[in-house]
């Protein structure tokens, strides 16, 4: 049975062999058709006299206003298509003429059947990848993100607009709900409270339910952290409310480690989002070393809770520090190929190995000498990075303008870079010239990678629904981001020249018929002297009673 199912049907086999030897047969057929047309062309040129009568009907017979509306027909026609090629290349991405062309007629010459659905969005192992739709691009905290009553509504009160999006704040609420309270048939009075706080969309009532959770209990942690995130409006007075969540946070876990699986996860993660946040604040206020300290005790202490991405935190306060060393050892344990990449490891492991050799780097003296082993390394670490997220160097070379990050970023979107380039920005320009090289070289990696939009080098091809997931996360403001496209087909080009040409041509004709005319007739007498020079060479080359009895014929 096994063998029966696996075995193909002998009508399919049969047909199979038809279609190879069609499509063998196929080009054999073209090429002697060609040359029977040469032939008989060569056979009918000098009794009918065709070069004389291809000479009086063109360039004798016709007036100017047959030219005229040749040539502008032609334009009509070329624009058209020309409209419609640009119409379906902005719907679907690729020419129309150039899909018809390669799925229908290179399997008829004996190509290679199109592989729309494997070739174009191959893995770099050669694994067919379809593209992700807009529900597989998944959504990460941003783990540098602000503090909304400090920082986000500064901002509002000074330029009047809303640096978050009605989206990002609720995946934030969405967060909060199940990270701080846990099982919802274990909640005390004062959670429900509060996860009825986090789903209130008004700032105001949030903290009111904060304060009316402290009421039910003086001592709960998550309302603490609602007013340090949302009503303090300075970082030091968040720091302050962060602190005396911390202490509540450790009463409310109990008083030894060793019996921490006895407690419930939501307590867990408050006490870890709490001491995160006290890190950040010092890192906000200067006291960097501090911050650096807890941070490491935190990933020390809870190393399963490595999807926090505590690392990146980590990784922007030792850059502050310029301790390359140890931010070389953090990368070491964290850019591994198995592990989830980022803009933050990426673009860290480029800035190291080009700060290496940035200070002497010149383009005219590379371009003479050709580059170093270290130059070539640097190159490579900034192809890599842009390929994770190209569009991070518009904004770390200032092309583009900055605005306050999300409190959610997408990997390789828009998003992350935004995130990305307002807290590393000043690394980059503290190491001399790594800025210099990074504008240099970042653009060769759209050419190494032919289509971008459909294949990976390094990475898994870039997701199509980046663009609709960072329209939702960033303010409506700001003009995001869009994956280079790839370059106009060549039929877009193509027909776009031939449009211009014989509308230009037409409008000559109309305006100055003798003079074209005199150009009609030297491009024609240009265009048959090959023609003509081909066939005094046959005749000097074959006998003439040949000739003579084929013409006779």
């Amino acid at each position: 049975m096994e063998d029966t199912i696996g075995s193909n049907p002998p009508s399919l086999g049969f047909l199979e062999k038809l279609k190879s030897w069609l499509s063998w047969s196929w080009t054999y057929v073209c090429f002697v058709w060609f040359g029977m047309v040469l032939i008989m062309v060569y056979v009918v040129w000098s009794p009918l006299k065709l070069q004389e009568t291809l000479t009086s009907v063109f360039l004798n017979t016709l007036t100017p206003k047959f030219y005229v509306a040749l040539t502008g027909t032609s334009s009509l026609i070329s624009g058209l298509i020309l409209i419609f090629e640009w119409w379906y290349f902005r719907k679907y991405g690729t020419s129309f003429i150039e899909q018809v062309s390669v799925s229908h007629l290179r399997p008829l010459l004996g190509g290679v059947e199109s592989s729309s659905s494997t070739g174009l969005f191959s893995s770099v192992n050669g694994e067919a990848d379809s593209r992700p739709s807009v529900s597989d691009c998944k959504v990460w905290r941003n783990p540098l993100n602000l503090f909304r009553g400090a920082e986000y509504n500064r901002y509002t009160w000074v330029t009047g607009k809303e640096p978050l999006t009605y989206y990002d704040m609720n995946l934030s609420a969405q967060d909060h709900q199940t990270f701080f309270t846990g099982d919802t048939q274990q909640l005390r009075p004062e959670d429900a409270v509060m996860q009825k706080a986090w789903r209130e969309r008004n700032p105001q009532a949030r903290i009111r339910a904060a304060y009316q959770a402290i009421e039910m209990n003086h001592e709960c942690a998550a309302a603490y952290v609602l007013l340090a995130e949302e009503e303090a409006t300075t970082i030091t007075e968040a720091e302050r409310l962060f602190r005396k969540a911390l202490s509540f946070g450790k009463d409310g876990i109990g008083f030894s480690l060793q019996l921490i699986h006895y407690f419930s996860g939501k307590d867990i993660n408050l006490l870890v989002y709490i001491k995160r946040r006290l890190a950040m604040c010092a890192r906000k206020l200067g006291r960097i070393k501090e911050a650096v300290k807890m941070m490491r005790d935190l990933m020390k202490e809870f190393p399963l809770l490595g999807m926090l991405n505590i690392h990146e935190n980590l990784l922007e306060a030792l850059l502050e520090l310029q301790a390359y060393a140890d931010v070389q050892a953090v990368l070491a344990k964290y850019d591994d190929i198995s592990l989830p990449k980022s803009a933050t490891i990426c673009y860290t492991s480029a800035l190291l190995k080009a700060r290496a050799v940035s200070d002497k780097f010149s383009p005219e003296a590379a371009s003479r000498r050709g580059l170093s082993t270290a130059e070539m390394n640097a190159v490579e670490a900034i192809h890599r990075a842009v390929e994770f997220n190209p569009h991070v160097p518009k904004y770390l070379l200032e092309m583009k303008s900055l605005i306050l990050p999300p409190e959610h970023i997408l990997k390789r979107g828009d998003s992350e870079a935004v995130a990305y380039a307002f807290f590393h920005l000043q690394h980059w320009k503290r190491a001399e010239g790594a800025l210099n090289l990074l504008h240099c070289t970042w653009e060769g990696t759209f050419r190494i990678i032919p289509y971008p939009l459909e294949k990976g080098h390094l990475f898994y091809p870039y997701p199509g629904c980046t663009e609709t997931a960072d329209r939702e996360l960033l303010p409506s403001f700001h003009e995001v981001s869009v994956y280079p496209k790839k370059e106009l087909p060549f039929f877009i080009l193509f027909t776009a020249g031939l449009c211009s040409f014989t509308a230009m041509l037409a409008m000559l004709t109309h305006q100055f018929p003798e003079l074209m005319g005199v150009f009609a007739k030297a491009f024609f007498s240009t265009l048959f002297a090959p023609l003509g020079f081909f066939a005094d060479k046959m005749e000097n080359f074959m006998p003439s009673s040949f000739w003579h009895q084929l013409t006779r014929i």
